[in-house]
């Protein structure tokens, strides 16, 4: 019987999840293509159409300088492809000092399908615990399934929703919203 030739494994998709402080040129084209993709396909926190370059660019930019916020993002094969940001209290605010808030979780549609979004959540769940927070707080369109389904598979409590949470091509959609405790000694 001849020699079969061997045939190489293809190589695994390397997925990664990371907090910047800083953005290089390459991220930022990276971050800023992946946010046009989410936008148009229906997750783009808040955007309904695709802003000028710039305006993403200068979005992005500014998130990194402001120290309230810290922003987690997912690679897939080394490309920015998803993010998620968390936002912390202000220093006036003791009663609330506890909490922070989830926002501007998302991940390209190219790069779905590799747990990254799950990955994302994780990363910045446990960042929030080593920084000392003991609760999360988001709130999502009802009309992001995906999303939805991630919190609440995820432990996130469903605590309201807002009839008239965003509009969306004239017509209303409901927000819900959720929080989770990651201090189990909390409360």
């Amino acid at each position: 019987m001849a020699d079969q030739p061997t045939m190489k494994k293809p190589k695994a998709a390397e997925t990664t999840v990371e907090h910047i402080k800083k953005l290089s040129l390459p991220d930022l084209n990276d971050l800023c293509d992946a946010t046009d993709e989410a936008i148009n396909a229906g997750g783009g926190f808040g955007w309904l159409k695709l802003p000028a370059r710039e305006i993403l660019e200068r979005y992005w930019q500014g998130v990194v300088t402001m120290p309230a916020r810290l922003l987690y993002v997912a690679r897939l094969d080394g490309v920015i492809c998803g993010t998620a940001q968390l936002i912390l209290p202000p220093s006036n605010n003791e009663a609330q000092s506890f909490s922070v808030q989830l926002t501007t979780n998302f991940v390209s549609p190219w790069a779905r399908k590799y747990g990254l979004a799950r990955k994302l959540l994780d990363f910045a769940e446990k960042d929030a615990q080593k920084r000392g927070f003991s609760v999360i707080n988001l709130d999502v369109r009802e009309t992001q399934e995906a999303a939805v389904n991630l919190y609440e598979s995820a432990g996130y409590m469903h605590i309201g929703t807002h009839p008239y949470y965003a509009q969306v091509d004239g017509e209303a959609i409901r927000g819900r919203y959720y929080f989770k405790v990651i201090d189990e000694s909390f409360g």
